[in-house]
């Protein structure tokens, strides 16, 4: 697939860079010429995979978080958030509703859940002391475009 346009971002691992996240895939996938519906999907899911970058990947430590995201296809927009925390062991388990490794902080366990809402695909890909790799798709569908 060829790449019509990327971009790459990194950030530490600090929760106000959470926000900054989401408007940067935001302004990034506004060339798709999106609805504010699929706007606020993406930006969800976006704050969901760099929360569980930071909470769950560096659990209170300070490391790196790679944000990418590439627009293929004229209508694909791939996203991509990437850290190198602790991994995760068991990405099934991790991936179960209400599942969460942090229960005292008053986790939900929604984050996958939630990301597999708003976008059309996930893929979660991980080595536990290695860190974890979270892949999501959508297709952005406009009349006028390009």
């Amino acid at each position: 697939m060829k790449h019509q346009n990327e971009m790459q971002i990194t950030f530490p691992s600090l929760p106000e860079n959470e926000s900054f996240a989401r408007v940067v895939v935001a302004a990034f996938a506004v060339q798709l010429c999106p609805t504010l519906s699929e706007i606020a999907d993406i930006k969800t899911a976006v704050s969901e995979a760099v929360t569980n970058a930071i909470v769950h990947g560096y659990e209170g430590t300070c490391g790196l978080v790679t944000l990418s995201a590439a627009i293929r296809d004229r209508d694909l927009l791939t996203i991509e958030v990437r850290d190198n925390g602790k991994g995760i062991p068991d990405i099934p388990q991790a991936m179960e509703p209400f599942y969460t490794t942090h229960p005292e902080q008053e986790r939900s366990g929604m984050g996958f859940a939630v990301m597999q809402t708003f976008m059309d695909d996930l893929t979660v890909d991980s080595t536990p002391g290695s860190g974890t790799t979270v892949r999501m798709t959508k297709r952005i569908h406009a009349d006028k475009r390009w």
